[in-house]
């Protein structure tokens, strides 16, 4: 019995366009009694529009892979990064000439609109606030009540984001480093992960529902744990091979909507 659905976005869940196809929200209409969560990376505001076209904005959401988890307004769950260790990442982008987004709750910051984070923002559909990074710095020092940050992403040239990682890896052993592409890293606090925050969203928002009765979608690294500890686990035909081999399903590719395919055959 399935009381639940939880899905990772990216690679995951949008078609070739970075959207939801009519067949996959279809999909999710015939079962639209089940609670449904999506559970990625993205910011909160990167994952709004995305409930709004699914008609499930009464939903929690787990943002920034599980440091952020929300339930409308209400924080059920929030971790950052240490303020001094964003410094520190930000000195390594720097050297590196990497990019360096930063986010906090709904807040975005980049230096600059360079390539990387255009891509960001046609992926996500949110503006970020332009400025400096030592402003940006500077600005979380002064609301560090507030906390670090939620996750840092470095993008830019796949040599230099080689240097950087091992780097930070060396310096910043409390802090989980997903290389999520050749060309990106994306930094959160190490005691995190979807599986974590999702049985801490369960337990808050459904207490009847047991992880052996959630359905999740994935395809990164970032979702092996949590395809592993639910008791209906599926990969997308694109996902990583560690994701395929602790899936009990897997489904055809994102861009052909392997979420909905899966809905359609087993719900």
């Amino acid at each position: 019995m399935i009381q639940l659905l939880a899905t990772d976005i990216d690679g995951t869940l949008l078609d070739e366009n970075r959207f939801l196809s009519e067949r996959t929200i279809n999909a999710f209409k015939k079962v639209d009694e089940l609670p449904l969560i999506l559970i990625s990376a993205r910011m909160p505001q990167a994952m709004y529009y995305l409930q709004d076209a699914l008609s499930r904005n009464e939903m929690p959401i787990i943002c920034y892979n599980g440091a952020l988890v929300l339930n409308q307004e209400k924080e059920i769950y929030s971790i950052t990064i240490p303020l001094n260790s964003v410094e520190a990442i930000v000195q390594i982008a720097v050297e590196q000439q990497l990019h360096c987004s930063i986010y906090r709750g709904d807040e975005w910051f980049v230096p600059q609109v360079d390539y990387w984070a255009s891509r960001e923002i046609n992926n996500t559909r949110v503006t970020p606030q332009v400025q400096d990074l030592e402003i940006t710095l500077a600005y979380l020092k002064e609301t560090e009540h507030k906390g670090g940050a939620h996750k840092i992403m470095l993008m830019g040239d796949s040599d230099s984001m080689d240097s950087a990682f091992a780097k930070a890896g060396k310096q910043q052993s409390q802090l989980h480093l997903y290389r999520s592409k050749d060309t990106y890293t994306e930094i959160s606090p190490l005691d995190i992960s979807k599986k974590t925050a999702l049985e801490l969203l369960i337990k808050e928002c459904f207490p009847k529902v047991a992880m052996k009765n959630v359905a999740a979608f994935g395809d990164n690294y970032n979702d092996v744990e949590m395809i592993a500890g639910v008791g209906h686990g599926v990969a997308v035909e694109n996902a990583r091979d560690e994701v395929k081999a602790v899936a009990a399903y897997q489904t055809t590719h994102h861009k052909k909507d392997g979420v909905a395919q899966w809905i359609e055959k087993y719900l």
